[in-house]
């Protein structure tokens, strides 16, 4: 066999052509959506007020193992993809591992993240059901600004909740979101009942996923002609975001690469749910035997030192019930600079499959993360983005123990995006200022102890 390149490409006749809906194949399904009010699984037709017709179908279809790419999707995704699979030979190198390490390059869009797989999608369906706009959360702004570009392109209203941590400490990620016209907001903010009331409760918060979802979500549905998006832990989200691991299994295979273990971030779980989808699909099936790791903040550890239970999806308790591994709605995450991984929650995909124990999830610290993106960065020329630094973190420490135990595996993990607006970050990190806050046993039962009860 030739050498493998640096970068594999597959071209654009090679790109899905369908979303691939992992629960299809899954022995135990994702525990049903309930309503809080009666604590039934939730309707069709309840779901639609609050997302568009179309998505709500994909929501809640747990038997449909590939969905269509409308064309128009797919016109738009061929302007940034295929997305490239990299050698990380460099890396390699200065590890002086035995191990080959490929990561899943997703920063080559303006976005700069995987988010816009599903924001175009999501956009996309909003405008064929003849709505004005939509309004969403966003933690580290990367899925604001996808769906701040997908609004754009096709001409809907964008309003974004931000959380207010990331709105202060990355104004750049803010202004591109406004750039590309969308209306974006500090959360908690005095613009909602929700968010007057979670600031009363909690003064001076800096907020969290959950409190921007809360906010998004009653906007949407007291605003007429608007219906509410989400970047992550939705079935709908992890199914769009699939294209990322069918294109990572395509490109191996056309050099006839087997990996050993595949590493993704997880905060709610889209770009990990969309790594691992084809793969997990073959591990369940019991035709390989892959290990699959997830990787979370020890600031905000729901799938490590969280508990399995039906939570609300939000601080302000306004969204359906979902059954997942929580921290509680109301718990909110130290001011952490990986955003994107600030939610109390995981998938209720993600949670099934971890708890039946088809895959494995640590948490890092955060100056951890960041001495592994600076590695990272130096090497492979990609300054990555924290969420991603995540998966670069335990990536490397698996190279490492190849390297004492001479083993020859292949890693391969998911580079979610790029850090160029996330320079704060750097900064604290570089002068000393960052620490590692990791939540006590006390401050999780508080939060735990508020999970409603049935």
């Amino acid at each position: 066999m030739s050498k493998i390149p640096y970068k594999i490409y597959l071209s654009e006749d090679e790109m899905p052509k369908a979303w691939y809906n992992l629960r299809a194949d899954m022995i135990n399904k994702p525990a049903p959506l309930l309503n809080p009010g009666n604590g039934q699984p939730m309707k069709a037709e309840e779901l639609e007020g609050v997302f568009c017709s179309e998505l709500v179908k994909q929501e809640l279809d747990n038997d449909t193992p590939y969905f269509e790419i409308p064309k128009e999707v797919y016109d738009f995704y061929r302007m940034y993809r295929p997305s490239p699979l990299v050698r990380a030979y460099c890396l390699e190198e200065a590890l002086k591992t035995p191990a080959k390490i490929y990561y899943k390059f997703e920063g080559n869009n303006t976005s700069g993240s995987h988010k816009l797989n599903s924001a175009i999608a999501q956009a996309y369906y909003a405008k064929k059901q003849g709505l004005k706009g939509v309004t969403t959360e966003t933690g580290a702004g990367q899925w604001g600004t996808a769906l701040s570009m997908a609004c754009s392109y096709l001409g809907l209203d964008c309003k974004v909740y931000m959380v207010k941590v990331s709105y202060e400490q990355k104004p750049f990620r803010r202004e591109v979101m406004r750039t590309y016209g969308a209306n974006v907001t500090p959360s908690p903010s005095m613009t909602t009942e929700v968010g007057k009331k979670i600031l009363a409760e909690f003064p001076g918060t800096t907020g969290s996923l959950g409190c921007a979802i809360s906010e998004a979500v009653e906007a949407a549905v007291t605003t007429p002609g608007y219906r509410y998006v989400l970047g992550s832990v939705l079935n709908q989200v992890l199914l769009h975001q699939s294209v990322i691991g069918l294109e990572t299994e395509a490109a191996l295979k056309k050099y006839d690469i087997e990996p050993d273990v595949i590493i993704g971030c997880a905060g709610g779980g889209s770009n990990l749910g969309g790594l691992i989808a084809p793969f997990m699909r073959d591990k369940i099936k019991g035709l390989k035997n892959y290990r699959i790791v997830a990787v979370e903040p020890a600031s905000c550890p729901s799938l490590t030192r969280g508990v399995y239970a039906y939570d609300f999806c939000d601080t302000g308790k306004v969204c359906p019930l979902a059954k997942m591994y929580t921290l509680g709605s109301g718990f909110i995450p130290a001011p952490n600079h990986a955003g994107g991984l600030r939610y109390h929650g995981m998938s209720s995909v993600l949670s099934q499959l971890y708890d039946d124990g088809y895959m494995e999830a640590v948490s890092v610290p955060q100056t951890e993360v960041f001495k592994a993106a600076e590695r990272f960065a130096r090497v492979e020329g990609i300054l990555p983005a924290p969420e991603s630094s995540h998966a670069i973190k335990v990536a490397i420490d698996e190279a490492e123990k190849c390297r004492e135990t001479g083993e020859e595996k292949t890693i391969v993990f998911g580079l979610t995006g790029t850090g160029y607006f996330d320079m704060v970050a750097y900064e604290k990190f570089h002068d000393g200022k960052m620490d590692d806050y990791i939540p006590t046993d006390d401050d999780l039962k508080k939060s735990l102890e508020s999970l409603p009860k049935f």
